[in-house]
């Protein structure tokens, strides 16, 4: 895997590769715009110049974007529904811009209604998204979850479901969060179960089409529903559960970032990338 961690655009979206370019990242995730609001700024001609000069002075394997917090594509017809669609079609625009090749997004949220219903909506409105933003060739990785709430994606069958119906799958793959597969009930720790975990993915969605994987140890206890992040090592997945996810051949040139919780100076995830490395065999 390349590893590497989500890092802050704060003071300019180029502000993110000089943060993974002073810890050592193979590669970088960041949100296009301010990740609790439904729509931002565009990029100015000189965000976009500091933005692809320092991506030329860089090595990352990949960068690649996440979208905001406060889309809901699931939701039943709504003005946030609405919302969220239009704010997905700006983001888009955005990672368009920065020359990203997909944002990943969690699927979506039912809110009651049910997961078919749920699950129909998403659907309808990437087909939207898609329609609106056909030039773009920004594809959507959906995210697993670890089903809090009415969320949905906590299931691989969710994903595949959405796969299967909407018109453009092509513009689809999936981005897969460990501390989301554990909470979600999948138990990750040992080569067996992460086994069982990749052939459910392979045989309903297909390999080729995991773009990247959030590597997250978890807080919470297997099947708890209950999404919260922990450092690599320190959590319910432990150190041990996360040596044979590294060493997966399958996924050698897979990005693969930390989503932990991190203080200014990134030390955190400095720790977490050491540990990460050290456990590759061949490294």
């Amino acid at each position: 895997m390349k590893f590497g961690a989500h890092m802050s655009t704060s003071g300019g979206v180029w502000r993110a590769l000089q943060r993974g370019r002073s810890i050592q990242c193979e590669t970088v995730q960041l949100f296009v715009k301010n990740n609790m609001q439904w729509f931002g700024k565009p990029y100015s001609q000189q965000d976009l110049a500091l933005y692809a000069t320092e991506l030329a002075a860089n090595t990352f394997s990949c960068v690649f974007g996440h979208t905001g917090y406060l889309i809901n594509l699931g939701a039943p017809a709504s003005e946030n529904r609405d919302r969220s669609i239009k704010s997905l079609v700006q983001e888009i625009e955005f990672a368009t811009r920065l020359g990203l090749p997909f944002l990943v997004l969690h699927p979506g949220a039912h809110l009651g209604a049910g997961e078919a219903a749920g699950l129909e909506q998403i659907v309808a409105g990437l087909d939207e998204v898609f329609a609106a933003t056909r030039q773009s060739p920004v594809r959507i990785a959906l995210e697993n979850t670890a089903g809090q709430g009415t969320c949905l994606g906590n299931r691989v069958q969710h994903l595949a479901a959405i796969f299967d119906q909407v018109k453009k799958p092509d513009r689809l793959g999936v981005c897969l969060d460990t501390a989301h597969f554990f909470a979600a009930g999948y138990d990750i720790r040992s080569p067996k179960g992460w086994g069982a975990a990749m052939g459910e993915v392979a045989s309903l969605v297909g390999l080729k089409n995991i773009l990247a994987f959030h590597l997250n140890d978890s807080k919470t206890e297997l099947g708890s529903r209950v999404d919260r992040h922990e450092q690599i090592g320190k959590g319910k997945i432990g150190k041990e559960g996360f040596r044979h996810i590294v060493n997966d051949a399958r996924f050698r040139k897979t990005p693969a970032c930390l989503e932990t919780p991190k203080s200014d100076d990134l030390h955190e995830d400095v720790e977490n990338l050491a540990l990460l490395r050290s456990l590759v065999k061949d490294r």
